[in-house]
């Protein structure tokens, strides 16, 4: 990811939280849960990877619903890190999600919220989930794709671009951090689109669901059993 977005996260670390659940009005936590509650079981103490993890709030939702399990909060920004350690968070690393500093076959789960899209090559930010991953392992995604459907697009493209660079600006960051959001998620792929990037990196059964009408979605990818 370039030096760039690095800073603007770095200068927006303060207020992120707050800004992202007032911006969604409270959705994003919404869509964590539902996104976590797609796992019925969890294996008892998995290692799970929570990348571009920010702040942690993937890694908290998570531990809220399978306590038992050890999560690794990953990130380019030290300062997002330094707000996620304010949460009492102990597992932080900074880190590259395109050159991670674990060996194959590590984690039973990755989650990845919202950060996909700001990867400088997603193909192989997915090939390196892939290898990451034990087999049998599961890859959660939680991010806002290219809008494809009528109402996606009159948001992503009517809405948006007027009212989140403003209100983030009325709350106290900087405008082009929030007009840098609205662009990346029109410049991102399609949910479908990334469930075949997933496929194509070697995972197996991949499962789409969106939440408030498309909004966001949540994708699920298997690693299959025996694949190295």
């Amino acid at each position: 990811m370039s030096e760039k977005v690095r800073s603007m996260f770095d200068a927006i670390s303060g207020r992120y939280d707050l800004l992202n659940h007032s911006l969604s009005a409270g959705r994003d936590t919404v869509w964590r849960r539902k996104a976590v509650n797609l796992f019925q079981v969890s294996k008892s103490n998995a290692l799970v990877l929570d990348l571009c993890g920010g702040t942690g709030d993937f890694s908290l939702a998570w531990n809220r619903k399978h306590a038992n399990d050890t999560c690794i909060v990953g990130d380019f920004s030290q300062s997002m890190l330094q707000m996620g350690a304010r949460k009492g968070m102990s597992h932080l690393s900074v880190m590259d999600a395109l050159s991670l500093p674990f060996k194959d076959g590590m984690f039973d789960v990755v989650l990845c919220g919202f950060g996909m899209r700001n990867l400088d090559d997603l193909e192989a930010g997915i090939r390196a989930v892939h290898s990451v991953l034990k087999p049998g392992g599961t890859f959660l995604t939680l991010e806002f794709f290219r809008p494809e459907t009528g109402f996606t697009i009159f948001f992503y493209r009517g809405l948006a671009p007027l009212f989140i660079p403003i209100l983030g600006a009325a709350l106290g960051s900087k405008k082009s951090a929030y007009e840098y959001l609205v662009k990346s998620v029109q410049g991102f792929c399609g949910v479908d689109k990334y469930a075949d990037l997933c496929r194509s990196a070697g995972f197996g059964d991949v499962q789409t669901r969106a939440y408030d009408f498309g909004i966001a979605h949540a994708v699920v990818a298997m690693k299959p059993v025996g694949k190295a």
